[in-house]
């Protein structure tokens, strides 16, 4: 629904273009650290309390067996490869929108020491739990 002010509303455009663009900017291949190897980067949340983090990693299509999860003193490193499906058949593919080959996403950590308590790869989402150690 178009907001009755012409100015709200083009504000509100403009608000949708750029979150569009920093959701493309963010599907798109970067170059990685060793040897300018492609990467993509996948989205994160994170919430958490004094004792422990929660993470929730968008990672479609990734099986366990191509993931990989390090903690580097202050940073959780998830890497890995999503594989493009191979039931696509031999038809044209039309449309790539979800990004597939070798990823790495580093995400810092609050200043704290953490654990890895739980780990869980369900529904295209990899759900982290880290609990901070004494």
């Amino acid at each position: 629904m178009r907001p009755a002010d012409p100015h709200a509303w083009m504000l509100t455009q403009a608000i949708e273009l750029l979150q569009g663009a920093h959701r493309l900017h963010r599907q798109f291949f970067q170059l990685g650290r060793s040897g300018d190897v492609p990467r993509w980067e996948p989205p994160v949340d994170m919430y958490g309390d004094e004792q422990m983090l929660c993470l929730l990693i968008a990672l479609p299509g990734v099986t366990p067996e191509r993931l990989d999860v390090r903690l580097e003193q202050q940073v959780l490193v998830v890497y890995g490869e999503r594989s493009l499906a191979a039931d696509f058949g031999s038809g044209t593919i039309l449309q790539l929108e979800i990004p597939y080959g070798r990823f790495e996403r580093r995400v810092p950590l609050p200043h704290a020491d953490y654990a890895v308590a739980d780990m869980l790869l369900q529904n295209g989402c990899l759900r982290l739990t880290l609990e901070r150690e004494s």
